[in-house]
């Protein structure tokens, strides 16, 4: 696999070698020894989690104030322009944010390290999204920073469509507001 940090270089993007041939191809979508080799750390993923979306769905900007998770995100089913916000108390790159295309044609996954928000809107007709987690949901520690933040603007490709957001992202904080929650 290629680890490659993104402009936060606690985030980073990986992608697998791929194996092809006439029949089709192989890849190894996760290997726990090559994965913590290449961050140079141990990682311990306890949770697989899976969506299944349409296009202009938009989840997020998701984190946890207690048990944050890292998480592993890959597309099984077409395509997502995802987004980590560096939310790390004391980070010299807080309040940044980075964005990957992800798509089964390509086979990116984003590696977001815990301390970040996540999120992600789908770009293709439909996407199922996996993503491994470092804790366990937790939805009493949940919180959710807007989408269409300001400060942070983010430039989601909508294509002029308005995105589909649930009731408790569109009820998210400002990210003026964040703070850190012990």
């Amino acid at each position: 696999m290629q680890v490659t940090p993104s402009a936060i270089p606690a985030v980073c993007v990986i992608e697998p070698k791929v194996f092809g041939d006439s029949r089709g191809y192989f890849f190894e979508s996760f290997n726990q020894r090559g994965f913590n080799d290449a961050l140079g750390e141990t990682i311990t993923f306890v949770q697989d989690n899976q969506s299944r979306s349409a296009r202009g769905v938009l989840r997020g900007l998701h984190y946890q104030i207690r048990q944050p998770q890292g998480k592993l995100v890959r597309v099984l089913q077409g395509e997502i322009y995802d987004v980590a916000v560096d939310i790390r108390k004391g980070s010299p790159t807080f309040g940044q944010w980075v964005a990957e295309v992800l798509s089964a044609g390509n086979k990116k996954q984003l590696w977001i390290p815990a301390g970040f928000a996540h999120g992600f809107v789908v770009t293709s007709d439909t996407a199922e999204v996996l993503y491994k987690t470092t804790d366990y949901w937790a939805p009493q520690f949940e919180r959710c920073i807007r989408w269409d933040d300001p400060t942070l603007a983010i430039p989601w490709p909508l294509d002029g469509i308005e995105p589909i957001v649930s009731d408790k992202d569109r009820q998210g904080m400002p990210f003026s507001a964040f703070r850190h929650e012990d």
